[in-house]
């Protein structure tokens, strides 16, 4: 008990509290989204607390836990992963055109924001015998199979986005790993054989209209193009302190489709203004130095890679959202890091601080404490 009340001082209490904060405004804003409709609805606010509440369960349980036995347990938990994903495809539910939830009664699952915490796990266990030497072409071609194998389910879903941040954590993990010579050359060409396939066979239609929206917008301004431009219309409208939590137009009076999920940036941008903006920025920004900092004092492999793929996977998720608010990414359905009203999503992120927690624990030179 002594030992862990010391663990308990040395955790990283940036990095938890960046996170809790986090929380803490998106909870503000999806109680703002719920109370100012026509009904009060705090539905979605009440299902993001508990997972909130969880989530910090897993953060303050990581004293007890050794991120050193889940390097002999990365297959274990791989396959696990897999499972899932093929078992959602065929017992999920289909919502918002996404075969990709387990719902029981009023509650719902999304597996694969799991499965990218259980990927990076398995990167970090395969890939971490080969870091300070170049890969060889079978462990880089190995991870890459392995990568895929999550990736295709994810596809057939269709969830473009999530295999799009499963690819990126994949790269990420193998370029620190080291790459063969001449690796670079097969990605581009694997990128465009695959971009093109999913292109053709792959995406559905409304998946191909939003990417043709996000390239040129005015092409459909009522239908792929809308989502986008009342999001840019929300932030706009912020100006520099925001209207006040639950007092933005565009989601009160649902011009802005998702507001609480996809379009939160939106909702932040319109409420808080451009000067809450950078106060949410700048917590990510925080969040994700603590990541770096972690990976940056320690000299395990196994550990650095396991944060750095589980940072590619956070930092994807805040670009990609944000920059699809913003117009400059297209639209693909992923949620902003612990501030989306996304429960799976808020669990998933959470438990990527745990394990960054349990490395910071247990990995770092005295020095660093």
């Amino acid at each position: 008990m002594k030992n862990t009340v010391a663990d308990y001082f040395r955790f990283d209490w940036t990095l938890l509290l960046s996170a809790l904060v986090l929380t803490v405004i998106g909870l503000l804003a999806i109680y703002g989204i719920g109370f100012s409709r026509d009904s009060a609805d705090f539905f979605q606010f009440k299902k993001q607390l508990v997972a909130a509440v969880i989530g910090l369960g897993f953060v303050l349980a990581a004293v007890f836990v050794d991120y050193r036995q889940l390097r002999s347990l990365y297959l274990p938990l791989y396959f696990a992963g897999f499972l899932l994903l093929l078992s959602v495809l065929f017992f999920g539910q289909t919502i918002r055109g996404t075969r990709g939830w387990f719902v029981f009664g009023n509650l719902s699952f999304q597996p694969v924001e799991i499965s990218k915490v259980l990927l990076a796990i398995f990167l970090a266990g395969y890939l971490s015998r080969f870091v300070h030497k170049r890969l060889s072409w079978a462990a880089f071609v190995g991870s890459g199979i392995a990568a895929g194998l999550y990736v295709a389910p994810v596809l057939f879903q269709p969830d473009f986005g999530s295999a799009v941040v499963m690819v990126v954590m994949w790269l990420t993990a193998v370029l620190f790993a080291g790459l063969p010579r001449r690796a670079w050359l097969v990605m581009l060409v694997g990128v465009a054989v695959v971009s093109g396939l999913t292109w053709s066979f792959g995406l559905q239609s409304y998946q191909r209209g939003r990417l043709i929206s996000f390239i040129n917008p005015t092409l459909d301004p009522r239908g792929a193009g809308y989502n986008v431009r009342q999001a840019r219309i929300a932030i706009g409208s912020g100006g520099w302190f925001g209207k006040g939590i639950g007092e933005g137009s565009q989601s009160r009076l649902r011009f802005l489709p998702e507001a609480s999920t996809d379009f939160v940036f939106s909702v932040l941008g319109e409420e808080l203004g451009f000067f809450g903006i950078l106060i949410v920025l700048g917590l990510f920004a925080l969040l994700l130095f603590r990541f770096v900092y972690t990976a940056a004092t320690i000299d395990d492999p196994f550990p650095q890679i396991l944060v750095i793929a589980l940072m590619s996977y956070l930092v994807f998720h805040i670009l990609i959202n944000a920059g699809m608010n913003l117009g400059i990414m297209p639209v693909t359905g992923i949620p902003l890091p612990f501030v989306s009203a996304a429960p799976s999503s808020l669990i998933a992120a959470y438990l990527s601080v745990a394990l960054v927690e349990c490395v910071a624990l247990r990995s770092k030179p005295a020095a660093f404490r």
